[in-house]
């Protein structure tokens, strides 16, 4: 539409550009609502408002709609969501998915599959015979987790959450959207950096996808900040005793280091009364940043953390399932990448909240 089209447009037949792209488009954002239908976007926004008012439209989070009872169509999509745990972390990207789905009259359908393939393949199976039209798929792609060629040859769309495979994996042409572990990961180091720490650890899991992430980009991080990496102390698997992990770290503070960071919130919460039996307090004797950012503004002294934007990855995995929905197998491919913040609290010593 041109400038001068624009201009001439008047309120009714705004509205009816809304409506219709809408009625095509499903959901969308407000700015991309406004760009779709070439009207600037404190008009659409206004429009939107005074729709919305009168129950004509829906909003929510910056995301409008039609009512729900003319989404006829999207009312009867179901959409099926794997992944290893609803607890804490992947929690929060469920509920990022379950706004999108509420606001689109979408149902979805929930799968757990902890951390072995047999369990995603079973997962995936039940979904399907439970009518899922796509899959919002968290499969596990720790080493020698086996063939994944079953996932492609999947006869429903696929995005994958919080996993980015490999260019050669069979997978790599599927749509996904995970956090940037290799960014959280340097902005936690830079903070440490900041702070004065030239010597700093890392406490890690090694157990899961985000958990190699972690420990890849700590390498990295510590490469592109001209510092020297300590070798990685190993978190045993979630629940085992961590009185081992107190005692390595306060091997590593006696040979220098005075900062650690530590995948994930569970691991780093239980590490201070740990430390204090070594003498070691926090962050007087050793800074922590937890990397997760699910529990760690509760711990004592509340932690520094990395946030993966967890709820928002769950937002955008929707949003590229209806894109890939209704475009088809012939749009282009997505990988899309969220940067994590860093929420910065008492565990370093430099003030923040708590």
């Amino acid at each position: 539409m041109t400038e001068r089209e624009t201009m001439t447009v008047n309120a009714d037949q705004r509205r009816e550009l809304i409506y219709a792209t809408l009625r095509e488009a499903g959901t969308l954002r407000l700015v991309d609502l406004a760009e779709r239908i070439g009207l600037p976007a404190v008009t659409v926004r206004r429009d939107v408002a005074r729709l919305a008012d009168s129950g004509l439209l829906q909003r929510s989070h910056g995301l409008v709609s039609m009512p729900a009872d003319e989404r006829v169509a999207a009312s009867e999509r179901v959409i099926g969501v794997v992944v290893p745990t609803v607890e804490g972390y992947y929690d929060e990207v469920v509920e990022g998915a379950r706004e999108i789905a509420t606001s689109t009259g979408t149902r979805l359908v929930l799968g757990i599959a902890s951390y072995e393939r047999a369990d995603d393949e079973a997962q995936v199976k039940q979904l399907l015979e439970s009518g899922a039209e796509g899959l919002l798929l968290t499969p596990n792609l720790l080493p020698g987790s086996g063939d994944m060629k079953w996932i492609r040859e999947l006869s429903v769309p696929v995005v994958l959450v919080e996993r980015r495979p490999a260019r050669d994996s069979v997978l790599a042409e599927l749509d996904s959207v995970t956090s940037d572990h290799d960014h959280g990961v340097l902005i936690a180091l830079r903070h440490f950096a900041e702070l004065g720490h030239t010597s700093v650890a890392l406490a890690a899991l090694a157990d899961t996808w985000t958990a190699y992430q972690v420990r890849s980009g700590y390498a990295t991080g510590m490469q592109l900040l001209g510092l020297t990496p300590q070798p990685v102390i190993d978190i045993p698997d979630r629940g085992a005793d961590r009185t081992g992990v107190a005692a390595a770290i306060a091997e590593q503070v006696e040979a220098g280091v005075g900062a650690v960071l530590v995948h994930n919130d569970q691991a780093a919460i239980a590490l201070p009364p740990l430390l204090r039996s070594h003498g070691l307090r926090v962050p007087e004797d050793v800074a922590l940043i937890s990397y997760d950012d699910v529990f760690a503004g509760m711990a004592a002294p509340p932690l520094t953390a990395v946030a993966p934007p967890k709820r928002a990855v769950g937002v955008v995995a929707m949003e590229l399932m209806a894109r890939r929905l209704r475009g088809g197998p012939e749009l282009p491919v997505q990988h899309v990448g969220l940067l994590p913040r860093l929420s910065v609290r008492t565990s370093c010593g430099a003030g923040g909240e708590g």
